[in-house]
């Protein structure tokens, strides 16, 4: 059967490859882990594996009974545990005769676009090279400002860095349910989600003592992954096989809908052996947007933390919404302090008086509305400075002016609830 070629992320949290209690590596889940991404390779797909588990591993390591709470302390088993991890991981490919790659990340390494840009030309080259590349949160260095925070918000920020087909996060469990289904008898299984804002589901699960994610940020990260366009699944970590049974389920699926459209432009594919299915195992599908944000719009909302906040008039709005760029006069306030080139909020203000521009100007309109992000061209004292100005009157009120626009529109985007396109 012919099928095109796919890119495959793969989330795995520390509670599924490390024992929690004697926080040894579960060689039995790694070594199908392995099997299961040779496969998915051989059959001609691109896969990245998300490995949490180096501070888990390092508590095995240097024989550490808990994990520490004090920050350097925690670190330093990470810098002990990654190594151990990676060469885990090494050896294990190294049987089926795979190289792997180590991408270690924090939100630094991706705030500058030509870093951001850089790292997609990494990914790629690997993939040609037939690498498996193996990301994890550089916990070495990162503090709680460039942190990702987790390894599932991390696997999204990643499958829509390579513009993946699939992310899949591992978890304890087979799906989403209703309910708990240890406790609740009447729980049912959640198999397709084609609105998370609208999901019932139990999501009280709050990870591992080693983890840091849990059920919540799962959520959170198909939020992520669905508005970039990848359809994102939870799946059981005890069972890594369920990932190729489930993409070769889709796409039988996948083909049989499309059999008799015609085929706009050719596409890359190969040959797999297809073991028919009437259903694939149990898993959570979230079916990706429509309209999914672009790659230079999602960069901006989410590879870095806005540093403060721009709020503007529904006029100014409007004017970005119609592909203006954000002009001081339309600028109502600023919080925060911030430097030119970083990321901010956007916030939508309601009618104002003049007299409140420069006192308590959120309790004159009405409730304000975070609508985007947006990469400055002038620091929170500048624009603070030249809000509600003309352009011409920048050089008078600055002493200087690199640019007559608070931020240019390329430099704009919008949350997907607001402009799902973005841009």
């Amino acid at each position: 059967m012919v099928f095109k070629r796919l890119t495959i992320v793969i989330k795995l949290g520390t509670s599924s490859i490390v024992d929690e209690n004697t926080h040894e590596p579960i060689l039995s889940i790694l070594t199908l882990i392995v099997e299961t991404v040779a496969k998915l390779h051989r059959e001609g797909h691109n896969v990245v594996l998300v490995s949490s588990g180096a501070v888990g591993v390092g508590l095995r390591r240097m024989d550490v009974e808990e994990r520490p709470k004090h920050l350097p302390r925690i670190q330093a088993l990470a810098a002990v545990g990654q190594c151990r991890l990676m060469s885990l991981w090494d050896g294990l490919f190294a049987h089926l005769r795979l190289p792997v790659a180590q991408i270690l990340l924090t939100r630094n390494d991706i705030a500058d676009r030509t870093q951001y840009i850089n790292a997609q030309n990494t990914f790629s080259q690997l993939f040609d090279m037939g690498v498996i590349p193996i990301v994890n949160e550089n916990d070495t260095l990162a503090v709680s400002e460039i942190k990702f925070g987790d390894n599932d918000t991390l696997s999204a920020i990643t499958a829509a860095m390579v513009k993946a087909d699939y992310l899949f996060l591992m978890t304890d469990v087979d799906c989403l349910y209703t309910a708990n289904p240890r406790t609740n008898p009447d729980a049912r299984p959640i198999e397709v989600v084609t609105d998370i804002s609208t999901l019932e589901a139990d999501v009280s699960s709050a990870g591992s003592s080693l983890g840091t994610g849990g059920m919540g940020t799962k959520i959170i990260a198909a939020k992520l992954g669905t508005s970039a366009g990848v359809t994102t699944i939870i799946t059981r970590s005890s069972k890594p096989g369920n990932v190729h049974d489930i993409v070769n389920y889709l796409q039988q699926q996948s083909r049989r809908s499309t059999v008799t459209d015609a085929v706009a432009e050719p596409v890359e594919s190969f040959e797999v052996s297809s073991n028919s299915r009437a259903s694939p195992p149990l898993h959570t599908r979230f079916i990706p947007s429509e309209n999914p944000i672009q790659s230079r719009s999602f960069w901006l909302l989410h590879g870095m933390k806005p540093r403060g906040t721009v709020y503007i008039d529904h006029g100014a709005y409007s004017a970005l919404q119609k592909k203006a760029s954000l002009l001081p006069a339309g600028v109502i306030g600023v919080e925060g302090h911030f430097s030119q080139q970083e990321v901010v909020r956007l916030v939508v203000i309601g009618k104002v008086s003049p007299d409140s521009l420069d006192g308590d100007f959120l309790h004159h309109g009405q409730e304000p509305k975070e609508v985007g992000r947006a990469l400055v061209n002038y620091g929170s004292i500048e624009i603070e400075r030249v809000k509600g100005h003309r352009s011409t009157q920048i050089h008078t009120l600055l002493g200087y002016a690199d640019s007559e626009y608070v931020a240019l529109r390329e430099n704009i985007a919008f949350l997907q609830t607001d402009d799902s396109s973005g841009r």
